[in-house]
């Protein structure tokens, strides 16, 4: 363990520079929103901000990249094809432990089964990761209720938590140890785990006061999505509250889902696009023919919910779909956000 002075926070990231492009949450003045994304001006960081209200996973899963591009030469006969890896090094600067866990879900998602996906892995294995405990709760945050919070356990590199006038900072990772050798930080006494115990507890004990937007109690809700005895009416209720705008997917730092598209860019060429996609659309399930095992919206939205709640999905990523980040119930029209689909549910187990 190491600490810092909090005047002096930002030269870790300053460090960390040199070798890194980095990102970090900062607010957009134009939007007043807290937005995590590349800095060049270091001094932009805020590490007391709220979640960023898009999740950091676009770091390392872009919105939409290119994979491949190939050409044919029909003088020559030949085609020419060129995949595409993104291999710049990134730090994640202040990753909440919510959006951390999100990052975690991906990895197993993508690297962790029969097959890895090596444009993923490519973004991912040059990413430096500086977690941020949550010393308070904001409004929207239930992580309590979803084991991600506040504080980060495992994958990081580097972790930060506010103790008054310093940081504590715990090395997660050799990378993260021998960085932290390097630049010299100071080390921490064994007091400072007792300091950071007592910075936690009291961080739960705000969730109370300060985290009155959402409250998500998952267990029994599980139990029921995963066995399926959750009344059709219910699905049903749901279906008919949700726009189709596919807005909970992608502000969700699990989900994973993407469309492939080849896109004619001229003299013979052609890219191939990746792009975040969402269950949400009725398109989305779509088969050749015209045939769609998933057409009514209530479907749709047993799905997303059965990823996010149920054990099967839960054994596979070792963990809950849902991290409790709350952003699903902030941008949702239809106010079926993940804790009141949750709500919904436990109402109709309870009478």
């Amino acid at each position: 363990m190491y600490r810092i002075k909090k005047s002096d926070i930002v030269n870790i990231a300053q460090e960390l520079s040199k070798e890194y492009g980095i990102f970090g949450p900062y607010i957009d003045r134009d939007a007043g929103q807290v937005m995590f994304d590349r800095l060049d001006d270091l001094s932009q960081i805020d590490l007391d901000a709220p979640i960023p209200a898009i999740p950091p996973k676009h770091v390392i899963y872009p919105h939409s990249e290119c994979i491949l591009k190939y050409s044919y030469d029909p003088t020559a006969k030949k085609a020419a094809i060129e995949r595409i890896h993104s291999e710049k090094p990134k730090a994640l600067f202040g990753l909440r432990s919510c959006d951390l866990e999100g990052i975690r879900v991906l990895d197993r998602f993508f690297l962790g089964q029969e097959f890895v996906d090596e444009f993923y892995l490519a973004n991912r294995k040059k990413v430096f990761i500086v977690s941020n405990t949550c010393v308070k709760p904001f409004a929207q945050c239930f992580c309590a209720c979803t084991d991600s919070g506040p504080s980060a356990k495992e994958g990081f590199d580097l972790n930060l938590t506010e103790l008054g006038d310093e940081y504590l900072i715990e090395a997660g990772s050799e990378k993260g140890k021998a960085f932290a050798e390097k630049i010299g930080l100071a080390k921490a006494g064994d007091e400072y785990k007792d300091k950071k115990k007592k910075a936690i507890d009291i961080s739960l004990d705000l969730f109370t006061d300060f985290a009155v937007e959402n409250k998500a109690w998952v267990s029994r809700v599980t139990n029921r999505v995963t066995t399926g005895f959750i009344k059709e009416e219910i699905w049903e209720y749901i279906g008919n509250q949700c726009f189709e705008c596919g807005a909970c997917t992608f502000v969700c730092p699990t989900c994973s889902c993407f469309n492939i598209e080849d896109v004619n860019i001229g003299s013979g060429a052609t890219e191939r696009i990746r792009s975040w996609d969402s269950c949400s659309y009725e398109g989305y399930s779509k088969m050749a023919g015209d045939h769609n095992p998933r057409k009514p919206v209530e479907d749709r939205r047993n799905k997303r919910f059965f990823c996010k709640l149920s054990y099967s999905q839960s054994k596979k990523y070792l963990r809950p779909g849902c991290v409790g980040c709350g952003r699903c119930a902030w941008v949702c029209p239809g106010d079926i956000g993940l804790p009141n689909v949750v709500t919904y549910i436990r109402r109709e187990i309870t009478k």
